[in-house]
């Protein structure tokens, strides 16, 4: 079968080179077209790249491809959708707004963005979580007329907390959830990002709109499809978080205390991590990982130096699983979870697998 064709919209930034990166040799997706900000357009991308100093703004660790340093870029509104069969984007959520609508009416777009999160008509897929919801896409293109769709990925601070709730909530019930996060400088970007001078020797107590994302997009996620495959209904999970900036490259750190709705110990709960294997048809994707959660008995891990690339930065790291004596049934620990690979581009491309696997890309 031949690959799909792929376009990708906002190339340049650092979510769009690790879309580049993800989709070197993919066995389902070619990557034959890329799209910036109009100040690219017309250059070759490894030109589009390159800085005032004349460096070259490559910024992942995988090396960037001949082949793709020299195509062409186009402005992201001058994009032709009937030369493609998908788009993925990671434009800012404003830019999203506009772009994407256009492009899904006629083929599907897998986004980073925020943009579309919390329509109701819109699926917010971790597949593993899931994969159930993938369907809405069917109500999406009714309702508004596309051929196409948008399925965006959740925010990098949710999927995470997600994926580890997962197991939790299918054995034992969730009632609560109490987290505290310390989010990696890469998931502010680099433009604006985060000013050196601000992050060296500090935190960041406040990410703007970081917040309620995760206490909104984790009660969908955990939610049910209707048996109608028209609308997701919230999982009753109460959240609350605070969400801060510290001066680490890569890899979101959370700290998680959650109340059960049964009784359960330290050996039931991490066997429930330990065994989760989520929706089956997640498991079998070009992109997935052996396991998507991984458990530490060191009380020192995870780290996000040590641990955010664990099965390529797709699995999420936990240690520190403890009871909690202030919530009812209540446990505690510590997650690690790769914010520009599972969180954002590679978490995107596993969507458009898991959508192609379900017989919904066409």
């Amino acid at each position: 079968m031949a690959k799909l064709r792929a376009a990708l919209i906002g190339a340049t930034g650092l979510a769009g080179q690790q879309f580049i990166a993800a989709l070197k040799d993919h066995p389902y997706f070619e990557l034959t077209g890329l799209a910036a900000s109009p100040r690219s357009a017309g250059k070759t991308y490894g030109e589009a790249l390159r800085t005032a100093s004349g460096m070259t703004g490559w910024f992942v660790q995988e090396k960037l491809a001949p082949q793709v340093a020299a195509m062409k870029v186009v402005s992201g509104d001058a994009l032709e959708a009937r030369d493609y069969d998908l788009v993925f984007s990671a434009v800012e959520a404003d830019v999203a707004r506009e772009l994407e609508p256009k492009l899904a009416r006629d083929i599907p777009v897998f986004s980073a963005a925020s943009a579309f999160r919390y329509e109701a008509d819109v699926p917010l897929v971790i597949p593993p979580v899931n994969a159930a919801h993938a369907p809405l896409v069917r109500e999406q293109q009714r309702r508004r007329g596309w051929k196409g769709f948008i399925v965006p990925s959740p925010n990098c601070t949710t999927t995470g907390l997600a994926v580890t709730l997962a197991p939790l909530a299918e054995r034992f019930g969730v009632k609560a959830v109490i987290m505290t996060s310390l989010q990696a400088m890469s998931g502010a970007g680099r433009s604006p990002g985060v000013i050196g001078m601000d992050i060296l020797d500090n935190v960041i107590p406040y990410i703007p709109k970081e917040e309620h994302k995760v206490e909104v997009e984790t009660k969908k996620i955990l939610g049910a499809l209707d048996a109608a495959g028209s609308a997701i209904t919230p999982h009753d999970v109460r959240v609350s978080c605070t969400c801060t900036r510290v001066n680490v490259l890569e890899g979101h750190t959370e700290s998680v205390f959650v109340s059960l709705a049964s009784k359960a110990t330290v050996a039931d709960v991490t066997q429930a991590m330990r065994e989760w294997r989520g929706a089956e048809v997640a498991n079998n994707l070009p992109s997935s990982p052996p396991a998507w959660i991984e458990l530490f008995d060191d009380p020192f891990r995870p780290q996000p130096r040590l641990d955010r690339e664990t099965h390529g930065g797709m699995a999420t790291t936990v240690g520190r699983v403890r009871e909690d004596g202030v919530l009812e049934n209540g446990f505690k620990y510590v997650l690690v979870s790769h914010n520009t690979k599972m969180g954002a581009a590679r978490g995107a491309i596993l969507g458009a697998e898991l959508l192609r696997a379900q017989g919904l890309l066409g």
